[in-house]
């Protein structure tokens, strides 16, 4: 057996992988980001987007779930995020909690477009995000980085390997704070606006050793908070949470790997009504906790199937719960009910994938079966006054199979040439979030639906890779996405007046309650390439998407419409050289409009911003760095409100700090 190195990392690449239209951020990339941000750094893959605009320093929490290829979002994600083979969504809402994960301590990120990968788990509709941690030759015995920014802002991180015999152990840290920006776009703020803060940490212990013969056992704590407010009183946000992962990893002739997590998450959230002329603000939601957890395990086996054969068995188990804890209908500033809400849901899988190269083709296939439960709904309220109770409802438990799956095939035309085919289902559970909480943003509000049935995604793609030259690669992908049973905000009234599921919402506030719309049809290209030209370095990406709703009945006035917060085109180019040590980049992006609302009468204009990266060695071990976001000051939309009062995304950013880093 050839000799066995200890990694920290799960089995090798896939063979299959070679049918599907997979994006891959190295190292370097992820070091050299202007923004020193996962958001920021995920976005060099066009159509990845987040539900909103906003970055995790000004956006509120649960609007940042990912979701790909233009089938729109309600921020909960509708992509699968893992870290080291464990998924990262958050327990109760979906979202991603992006300060918890430090630039830092990432080797590679891995974008797979496109649903079904039932290899990885349920929840991949659109797509595959896998983060992977780096290794002790890409994190050096010693690398800190601190900068400060506009606004008195700080960015540090720091990360630390040992490593002894047969394995190593990590530790990396991150903390960032900025006085902020105010959200509210110049014209229409008023004395109640002001600039947004935000604090947030992350720390990272990670273990690797050799515990027996090609064996390695891999442990993960990590740990992060994050404070942050929207810009005026009574709208502060916190997200604390904790995770500890277990993975033995068997290299030897069989593979196998059995992994076990847990996720703890608490969140509170508090919400503010401004009047017209955004004089005063008034809290209407004090939503002081909603704690969740999520356990799950996994299970997976490698059989020896000869050259050219990738075969990969297993079963894996989730289990989320969690619940709201809220203080709402507010009279003379204070609460006049109580408001607790909540559930379990539960998935347990058995999947297989395969993929065999014969000759110049390799053919992939793989499925899952999933069994899944909803269970332990409940919506209680009570008068604080005198405790009486408002509502106390018990919805019934449901439970169900889902089939899933995808298939294609990769020919390899000529040396330069790949050519390639796929077609897949996903599916996705509603969360807790979307089943039993409702949420207000500005005089909005949205009401939740215990109803909710699970979401359908059937696509196809096809694609080609082309490589002319040496260091130069295109890549193309034709799609097209069916999601059935799409979860979306449907608008069911306007204020002022009072609402089932949320209470007051006031003049000029739009109502709307979370349904399962007939469909929403996606039909798109993606075009990505790379080069490296001795010195010089690019990379570019573009989706063009054309999603389109079907709905009927209660929905029926959105048939046609575009979903919520889904651009037409999506561009990132980014343009560097590197010479001794020296790495200057500048990366343009361009987002096209999109429109806040499901009902298309609130349009976000489009948006272009150039960022920009300089690093400069000083001595052997020591950098300067200078970094700079939205360079232009571009205006970028990030939101508006039923009063037609608009939010913005970051502006203008200048970073300058230096790099310690001892190998």
């Amino acid at each position: 057996m050839p000799e066995i190195v200890v990694t920290g990392r799960g089995f090798d690449a896939r063979l299959g992988d070679r049918a599907f239209d997979v994006v891959r951020i190295d190292r370097e990339r992820i070091e050299q980001n202007a923004a020193n941000r996962l958001e920021s750094v995920l976005a060099d893959v066009a159509g990845l987007q987040q539900f909103r605009r906003s970055d995790s320093r000004s956006a509120n929490p649960t609007s940042q779930g990912l979701s790909l290829r233009g089938i729109g979002g309600n921020a909960s994600s509708r992509a699968l995020l893992l870290l080291d083979g464990v998924p990262q969504a958050d327990p109760f809402g979906g979202w991603v909690a992006f300060p918890a994960y430090a630039t830092g301590r990432l080797g590679e990120v891995r974008v797979t477009r496109g649903g079904g990968s039932g290899y990885l788990g349920p929840g991949a509709l659109a797509g595959t995000v896998e983060l992977e941690s780096a290794t002790p030759a890409q994190l050096g015995a010693l690398d800190a980085a601190l900068s400060g920014g506009s606004r008195n802002a700080v960015d540090a991180q720091a990360s630390a390997t040992l490593e002894r015999g047969r394995g190593f152990a990590t530790i990396a840290a991150a903390y960032a704070r900025g006085a902020g920006f105010v959200p509210i776009v110049a014209e229409r703020r008023g004395p109640a606006d002001r600039a947004a803060p935000y604090e947030q940490t992350s720390v990272a212990v990670r273990g690797v050793v050799e515990i027996a013969a090609a064996t390695e056992l891999q442990a993960n704590l990590s740990a992060f908070s994050d404070r942050r407010e929207r810009g005026t009183a009574f709208t502060a946000n916190r997200s604390e949470g904790a995770d500890a992962s277990l993975r033995l990893v068997g290299r030897g002739r069989w593979g196998w790997s059995a992994l076990a997590y847990l996720q703890t998450r608490a969140f509170a959230s508090s919400f503010a009504g401004i009047d017209a002329g955004r004089r005063t603000a008034t809290q209407t939601l004090d939503q002081y906790n909603t704690p969740a957890t999520g356990l799950g395990a996994r299970l997976e086996l490698r059989p020896p199937m000869g050259e050219g054969v990738d075969v990969r068995v297993g079963a894996d188990w989730r289990d989320v719960r969690g619940g709201t804890q809220e203080l709402f209908t507010f009279v003379a500033a204070a609460p006049t009910r109580r408001r607790l809400a909540g559930g379990e849901n539960r998935t347990i899988g058995l999947f297989a994938d395969g993929a065999v190269e014969v000759g110049a083709v390799t053919l992939t296939a793989g499925g899952r079966v999933d069994r899944w439960r909803i269970a332990g709904g409940f919506l209680a309220e009570r008068a604080l006054a005198t405790g009486g109770v408002v509502t106390d409802q018990r919805f019934a438990s449901r439970e169900g199979t889902e089939a899933t799956g995808r298939a294609g095939l990769a020919w390899r035309a000529s040396p330069t040439i790949t050519a390639r085919a796929a077609a897949y289902r996903g599916w996705r559970l509603p969360t807790l979030n979307e089943l039993y909480r409702p949420f207000r943003v500005g005089p909005d509000a949205v009401a939740a639906n215990a109803a909710l049935a699970p979401e359908r995604l059937d696509g196809a793609e096809a694609g080609v890779t082309i490589a002319p030259a040496a260091g130069v690669t295109v890549s193309a992908t034709l799609f097209h996405n069916r999601l059935t049973g799409a979860i979306a905000n449907v608008t069911a009234g306007a204020g002022p007046g009072n609402f089932p599921g949320v209470g007051f919402v006031a003049a000029g506030g739009v109502y709307r309650v979370r349904r399962n719309l007939d469909a929403i049809r996606s039909t798109g290209l993606e075009v990505d390439a790379a080069a490296t030209l001795g010195r010089w370095f690019a990379r570019a990406s573009w989706s063009h998407v054309d999603p389109r709703v079907e709905a009927s009945g209660l929905a029926a006035a959105l048939d046609g419409l575009r979903p919520a917060q889904t651009p037409r085109d999506l561009v990132s180019a980014t343009l560097g050289r590197r010479q001794g040590g020296t790495t200057l980049s500048a990366t343009l992006r361009h987002v096209a409009r999109q429109f806040e609302d499901d009902a298309n009468t609130r349009m976000l204009a489009p948006a272009t911003t150039l960022d920009a990266f300089a690093g400069l060695p000083l001595t052997r071990a020591l950098s300067l760095e200078a970094r700079a976001e939205n360079l232009t000051d571009a205006r970028v939309e990030a939101g508006v409100t039923g009063a037609d009062v608009v939010e913005r995304a970051t502006p203008r950013t200048l970073w300058l700090g230096l790099r310690l880093r001892l190998d």
